[in-house]
Protein backbone atom coordinates (compact mmCIF):
# COMPACT_ATOMS: atom_id res chain seq x y z
CA UNK A 1 0.00 0.00 0.00
CA UNK A 2 1.49 3.47 -0.95
CA UNK A 3 2.00 6.33 1.48
CA UNK A 4 -1.13 8.28 0.45
CA UNK A 5 -3.40 5.27 0.70
CA UNK A 6 -1.95 4.28 4.09
CA UNK A 7 -2.35 7.80 5.41
CA UNK A 8 -6.05 7.74 4.48
CA UNK A 9 -6.65 4.79 6.82
CA UNK A 10 -6.97 6.86 9.97
CA UNK A 11 -9.61 7.97 12.43
CA UNK A 12 -8.56 11.67 12.83
CA UNK A 13 -9.47 12.73 9.25
CA UNK A 14 -9.93 16.50 9.04
CA UNK A 15 -10.51 19.22 6.44
CA UNK A 16 -6.80 19.93 5.98
CA UNK A 17 -5.99 16.28 5.43
CA UNK A 18 -8.88 15.95 2.95
CA UNK A 19 -7.74 18.96 0.91
CA UNK A 20 -4.05 18.04 1.04
CA UNK A 21 -4.62 14.47 -0.19
CA UNK A 22 -7.44 15.29 -2.64
CA UNK A 23 -9.75 12.92 -0.83
CA UNK A 24 -12.89 14.32 -2.49
CA UNK A 25 -11.44 13.83 -5.98
CA UNK A 26 -10.20 10.35 -5.16
CA UNK A 27 -13.56 9.43 -3.63
CA UNK A 28 -15.48 10.62 -6.70
CA UNK A 29 -13.02 8.84 -8.99
CA UNK A 30 -13.37 5.61 -6.98
CA UNK A 31 -9.67 5.52 -6.10
CA UNK A 32 -9.94 5.40 -2.31
CA UNK A 33 -9.32 2.08 -0.52
CA UNK A 34 -12.30 0.60 1.38
CA UNK A 35 -11.11 1.89 4.79
CA UNK A 36 -10.56 5.36 3.35
CA UNK A 37 -14.08 5.38 1.91
CA UNK A 38 -15.51 4.49 5.31
CA UNK A 39 -13.47 7.16 7.11
CA UNK A 40 -14.39 9.87 4.58
CA UNK A 41 -18.11 9.01 4.64
CA UNK A 42 -18.07 9.01 8.47
CA UNK A 43 -16.42 12.44 8.42
CA UNK A 44 -19.04 13.80 5.99
CA UNK A 45 -21.83 12.35 8.13
CA UNK A 46 -20.48 14.05 11.23
CA UNK A 47 -19.70 17.34 9.37
CA UNK A 48 -22.58 18.08 6.95
CA UNK A 49 -21.38 21.68 6.53
CA UNK A 50 -18.23 20.34 4.88
CA UNK A 51 -20.27 18.64 2.15
CA UNK A 52 -22.17 21.86 1.53
CA UNK A 53 -18.98 23.88 1.44
CA UNK A 54 -17.10 21.72 -1.07
CA UNK A 55 -19.64 22.47 -3.82
CA UNK A 56 -20.63 18.88 -4.42
CA UNK A 57 -24.01 19.90 -5.83
CA UNK A 58 -22.31 22.01 -8.51
CA UNK A 59 -20.05 19.11 -9.41
CA UNK A 60 -22.99 16.76 -9.72
CA UNK A 61 -24.88 19.25 -11.92
CA UNK A 62 -21.84 19.66 -14.13
CA UNK A 63 -21.45 15.89 -14.45
CA UNK A 64 -25.11 15.57 -15.37
CA UNK A 65 -24.75 18.25 -18.06
CA UNK A 66 -21.75 16.42 -19.50
CA UNK A 67 -23.70 13.15 -19.60
CA UNK A 68 -26.62 14.87 -21.31
CA UNK A 69 -24.33 16.52 -23.86
CA UNK A 70 -22.73 13.18 -24.70
CA UNK A 71 -26.13 11.52 -25.13
CA UNK A 72 -25.65 9.16 -22.19
CA UNK A 73 -28.45 8.56 -19.66
CA UNK A 74 -28.11 9.79 -16.10
CA UNK A 75 -26.92 7.13 -13.63
CA UNK A 76 -30.26 7.08 -11.81
CA UNK A 77 -32.21 6.47 -14.98
CA UNK A 78 -33.16 2.83 -15.44
CA UNK A 79 -31.77 1.22 -18.58
CA UNK A 80 -34.55 0.59 -21.14
CA UNK A 81 -35.62 -3.03 -21.04
CA UNK A 82 -35.61 -5.25 -24.10
CA UNK A 83 -39.01 -6.68 -25.00
CA UNK A 84 -38.02 -10.12 -23.68
CA UNK A 85 -37.13 -8.56 -20.30
CA UNK A 86 -40.54 -6.96 -19.76
CA UNK A 87 -43.04 -8.50 -17.39
CA UNK A 88 -45.86 -9.11 -19.95
CA UNK A 89 -43.53 -11.05 -22.23
CA UNK A 90 -42.15 -13.12 -19.35
CA UNK A 91 -45.69 -13.86 -18.15
CA UNK A 92 -46.77 -14.88 -21.66
CA UNK A 93 -43.82 -17.25 -22.05
CA UNK A 94 -44.49 -18.78 -18.64
CA UNK A 95 -48.18 -19.27 -19.49
CA UNK A 96 -47.32 -20.87 -22.85
CA UNK A 97 -44.84 -23.21 -21.16
CA UNK A 98 -47.46 -24.21 -18.59
CA UNK A 99 -50.05 -24.91 -21.30
CA UNK A 100 -47.51 -26.95 -23.29
CA UNK A 101 -46.65 -28.96 -20.17
CA UNK A 102 -50.33 -29.70 -19.48
CA UNK A 103 -50.95 -30.73 -23.11
CA UNK A 104 -47.89 -32.96 -23.07
CA UNK A 105 -49.11 -34.72 -19.92
CA UNK A 106 -52.60 -35.21 -21.39
CA UNK A 107 -51.27 -36.52 -24.73
CA UNK A 108 -48.82 -38.83 -22.98
CA UNK A 109 -51.63 -40.21 -20.84
CA UNK A 110 -53.88 -40.76 -23.87
CA UNK A 111 -51.04 -42.40 -25.79
CA UNK A 112 -50.42 -44.80 -22.94
CA UNK A 113 -54.12 -45.65 -22.75
CA UNK A 114 -54.33 -46.17 -26.52
CA UNK A 115 -51.30 -48.47 -26.49
CA UNK A 116 -52.85 -50.54 -23.71
CA UNK A 117 -56.14 -50.82 -25.64
CA UNK A 118 -54.34 -51.84 -28.83
CA UNK A 119 -52.35 -54.43 -26.94
CA UNK A 120 -55.51 -55.82 -25.36
CA UNK A 121 -57.24 -56.01 -28.76
CA UNK A 122 -54.26 -57.74 -30.36
CA UNK A 123 -54.19 -60.27 -27.54
CA UNK A 124 -57.92 -60.85 -27.89
CA UNK A 125 -57.59 -61.43 -31.63
CA UNK A 126 -54.71 -63.85 -31.18
CA UNK A 127 -56.25 -65.79 -28.32
CA UNK A 128 -59.87 -65.79 -29.52
CA UNK A 129 -60.75 -69.12 -31.20
CA UNK A 130 -63.14 -69.30 -34.13
CA UNK A 131 -66.74 -69.71 -33.10
CA UNK A 132 -68.09 -73.15 -34.09
CA UNK A 133 -70.38 -72.95 -37.10
CA UNK A 134 -73.92 -73.92 -36.21
CA UNK A 135 -75.09 -73.94 -39.83
CA UNK A 136 -73.66 -74.67 -43.26
CA UNK A 137 -74.68 -72.86 -46.41
CA UNK A 138 -73.77 -72.87 -50.10
CA UNK A 139 -74.10 -69.63 -52.03
CA UNK A 140 -73.98 -69.52 -55.83
CA UNK A 141 -72.48 -66.28 -57.09
CA UNK A 142 -72.71 -64.76 -60.53
CA UNK A 143 -69.87 -62.24 -60.33
CA UNK A 144 -69.60 -58.94 -62.16
CA UNK A 145 -67.37 -58.97 -65.20
CA UNK A 146 -67.04 -55.21 -65.62
CA UNK A 147 -65.95 -53.97 -62.19
CA UNK A 148 -66.56 -54.12 -58.47
CA UNK A 149 -70.26 -53.84 -57.54
CA UNK A 150 -71.32 -50.72 -55.66
CA UNK A 151 -73.39 -52.72 -53.15
CA UNK A 152 -73.11 -56.10 -51.46
CA UNK A 153 -74.53 -59.01 -53.47
CA UNK A 154 -75.24 -61.17 -50.39
CA UNK A 155 -74.56 -61.40 -46.65
CA UNK A 156 -73.18 -63.99 -44.25
CA UNK A 157 -73.12 -64.34 -40.47
CA UNK A 158 -75.73 -62.61 -38.36
CA UNK A 159 -77.60 -64.44 -35.58
CA UNK A 160 -75.57 -67.66 -35.94
CA UNK A 161 -72.01 -68.38 -37.00
CA UNK A 162 -72.13 -70.24 -40.29
CA UNK A 163 -69.77 -72.13 -42.52
CA UNK A 164 -70.23 -70.71 -46.01
CA UNK A 165 -69.17 -72.24 -49.31
CA UNK A 166 -69.14 -69.67 -52.09
CA UNK A 167 -69.55 -71.13 -55.59
CA UNK A 168 -68.44 -68.49 -58.05
CA UNK A 169 -69.60 -69.15 -61.62
CA UNK A 170 -66.56 -68.81 -63.89
CA UNK A 171 -67.69 -71.18 -66.64
CA UNK A 172 -67.26 -68.40 -69.17
CA UNK A 173 -63.64 -67.58 -68.18
CA UNK A 174 -60.79 -68.38 -70.60
CA UNK A 175 -58.43 -69.69 -67.89
CA UNK A 176 -58.63 -72.51 -65.37
CA UNK A 177 -56.31 -71.12 -62.68
CA UNK A 178 -57.14 -68.06 -60.62
CA UNK A 179 -55.88 -65.79 -57.87
CA UNK A 180 -58.48 -64.45 -55.40
CA UNK A 181 -57.95 -61.37 -53.20
CA UNK A 182 -60.24 -60.74 -50.22
CA UNK A 183 -60.34 -57.13 -48.99
CA UNK A 184 -62.42 -55.23 -46.47
CA UNK A 185 -63.84 -51.88 -47.55
CA UNK A 186 -61.82 -49.10 -45.96
CA UNK A 187 -59.07 -51.42 -44.70
CA UNK A 188 -56.04 -53.23 -46.06
CA UNK A 189 -56.03 -56.70 -47.63
CA UNK A 190 -57.38 -59.64 -45.64
CA UNK A 191 -56.31 -62.71 -47.60
CA UNK A 192 -55.03 -63.90 -50.98
CA UNK A 193 -55.54 -67.39 -52.41
CA UNK A 194 -53.15 -68.45 -55.17
CA UNK A 195 -53.63 -70.99 -57.97
CA UNK A 196 -57.26 -71.89 -57.30
CA UNK A 197 -58.90 -74.05 -59.96
CA UNK A 198 -62.55 -74.16 -60.98
CA UNK A 199 -64.32 -77.53 -60.82
CA UNK A 200 -65.95 -79.52 -63.61
CA UNK A 201 -69.03 -77.29 -63.33
CA UNK A 202 -66.94 -74.20 -64.04
CA UNK A 203 -67.33 -72.99 -60.43
CA UNK A 204 -64.60 -71.62 -58.19
CA UNK A 205 -65.21 -72.66 -54.59
CA UNK A 206 -64.22 -70.52 -51.60
CA UNK A 207 -65.11 -71.73 -48.08
CA UNK A 208 -64.83 -69.86 -44.78
CA UNK A 209 -66.20 -69.56 -41.25
CA UNK A 210 -68.17 -66.30 -40.89
CA UNK A 211 -66.64 -65.61 -37.44
CA UNK A 212 -63.20 -65.22 -39.00
CA UNK A 213 -64.28 -61.85 -40.44
CA UNK A 214 -65.42 -58.78 -38.55
CA UNK A 215 -68.62 -56.94 -39.49
CA UNK A 216 -68.46 -54.87 -42.66
CA UNK A 217 -68.39 -55.05 -46.45
CA UNK A 218 -65.85 -57.22 -48.28
CA UNK A 219 -64.76 -57.53 -51.89
CA UNK A 220 -63.51 -60.47 -53.94
CA UNK A 221 -61.17 -59.73 -56.83
CA UNK A 222 -60.75 -62.79 -59.05
CA UNK A 223 -57.84 -62.71 -61.50
CA UNK A 224 -57.23 -65.24 -64.22
CA UNK A 225 -53.70 -66.69 -64.54
CA UNK A 226 -52.29 -67.55 -67.95
CA UNK A 227 -49.62 -70.20 -68.59
CA UNK A 228 -46.89 -67.69 -67.61
CA UNK A 229 -48.65 -66.89 -64.29
CA UNK A 230 -49.58 -63.39 -65.45
CA UNK A 231 -52.75 -62.19 -63.66
CA UNK A 232 -55.54 -60.21 -65.27
CA UNK A 233 -58.78 -59.04 -63.56
CA UNK A 234 -61.57 -61.42 -64.53
CA UNK A 235 -64.48 -61.23 -62.07
CA UNK A 236 -65.66 -59.13 -59.13
CA UNK A 237 -67.96 -59.79 -56.17
CA UNK A 238 -68.97 -57.99 -52.97
CA UNK A 239 -70.62 -59.30 -49.80
CA UNK A 240 -71.42 -58.22 -46.25
CA UNK A 241 -70.64 -59.77 -42.89
CA UNK A 242 -73.36 -59.11 -40.32
CA UNK A 243 -72.97 -58.73 -36.56
CA UNK A 244 -74.28 -61.57 -34.38
CA UNK A 245 -77.64 -60.74 -32.83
Amino acid sequence: MNAVASSVIRTDMDRAFIEKNQIVERYLAGKLPPRGIVDFENYCRENPDFVEGMGLANRVNAAVRLLSASGQPEPWHQKPQQFWEKQPFIASVAAAALIFLILSIVLWSRLGTAEKQIGALETAVIEKPLDPASTRRSIKISPSRTGMPAASMFGIGGRDTEFVEMKVDLSWAKTNNFRVSLDRIGFSGIAIWHNLQRDSNGELRISLNSSVLGPGDYTLLIEGLDWRGTASPTAFARFAVRLPR
